[in-house]
């Protein structure tokens, strides 16, 4: 279950994490909802990447903030996950699409919600999309 938080009283590596998707959730490009959305995912080896959600006047081309964190880490090869910060003004939680490409890196992956008042709740991917589809699921069809 999703433990309650102030993120000021996380560790320095979390409050890092959130503090570069607060900054990203600012170059937002939101347009239509004004839902601003900023993520920061590490990489196993401690890079961070941050993303944004982008928002399309044809609503199916818009893109989610944590999927862009993670594409940008992916392109740069990385392929492990560490931890995963999402910053919005209410707090609230990835889409079922984007917890589909997190599990694609990392089952177990940390994952800190956070608003923009402070507040957070940490959790983890294998709690927000448990018996998610994987690369087993395609072995065991074969």
């Amino acid at each position: 279950m999703a433990e309650r938080v102030r993120v000021a009283d996380l560790d320095g590596d979390w409050q890092a994490l959130v503090a570069a998707a607060t900054a990203a959730r600012a170059e937002a490009y939101t347009p239509y909802s004004g839902f601003g959305v900023g993520a920061a995912v590490r990489t196993a080896d401690g890079r961070v990447y941050t993303g944004a959600n982008i928002e399309n006047a044809a609503y199916g081309l818009t893109v989610c903030a944590e999927r862009v964190a993670i594409w940008k880490a992916v392109s740069e090869g990385h392929r492990r996950l560490a931890a995963l910060a999402l910053v919005t003004e209410t707090g609230s939680s990835p889409c079922g699409s984007c917890r589909q490409v997190m599990g694609e890196f990392a089952r177990e992956l940390p994952v800190l919600i956070a608003d923009t008042a402070g507040n957070g709740w940490l959790t983890s991917l294998a709690e927000l999309l448990p018996l998610a589809f994987s690369a087993q699921d395609l072995d065991e069809a074969t």
